[in-house]
């Protein structure tokens, strides 16, 4: 059932941009450390390449993927439909993390939307590419964004988000470092 692909092709492109919802997995090196799995959405996945691809990391209450790719580079990104066929592809490479003003952080700016509340663009080089069958994945449809986000993001204005990651996302829960805070 399940395939391997050489790169991301047009179709497999065309499945990434339809899904409102993705997911990133990292763990630490230490087997005592926790292993972390978050959701995604808001418009903030970019294929960049047939084997590179970037998301726009938003400020939020924990610092781990931020962390364990600091530490080890290793990720993983699922897809799941939640509407259509069934597939879930999952995307497995080092990843990367560019804070404002690391080179490469302003290229990757024009990929994306602009978004209240970002901290960071997380770029993977992919070494694994695979589908399988998402049969036991449910139907769900689609009612929208949650305008959260942004609206906390607008409250919190430049000075705040930047006090809030200086506070909440300098370490992650194991203790690693996480946002550098050159410029945030």
């Amino acid at each position: 059932m399940g395939k391997v692909f050489e790169e991301i092709d047009e179709r497999l492109e065309a499945f990434i941009r339809a899904q409102h919802l993705f997911f990133v997995a990292t763990a630490p090196l230490s087997g005592e450390g926790h292993v972390n799995l978050s959701p995604k959405g808001l418009d903030t996945f970019a294929v960049l390449g047939p084997r590179e691809v970037a998301y726009l990391d938003l400020v939020g209450s924990g610092v781990e993927t931020i962390a364990h790719l600091r530490e080890n580079g290793r990720i993983t990104f699922l897809f799941c439909a939640t509407e259509g066929p069934p597939r879930i592809l999952r995307l497995y490479g080092r990843g990367e993390v560019l804070e404002p003003g690391d080179e490469g952080f302003d290229d990757l700016e024009s990929s994306f939307p602009i978004e209240g509340g970002r901290r960071a663009f997380v770029r993977a080089r992919l070494h694994r590419i695979a589908d399988s069958c998402g049969y036991g994945v449910p139907l769900f449809r689609f009612e929208g964004e949650r305008p959260q986000m942004r609206a906390w993001a607008e409250r919190k204005g430049a000075e705040g988000l930047r006090r809030y990651q200086l506070d909440e996302n300098a370490t992650s829960i194991d203790g690693l470092p996480g946002l550098r805070g050159k410029r945030l």
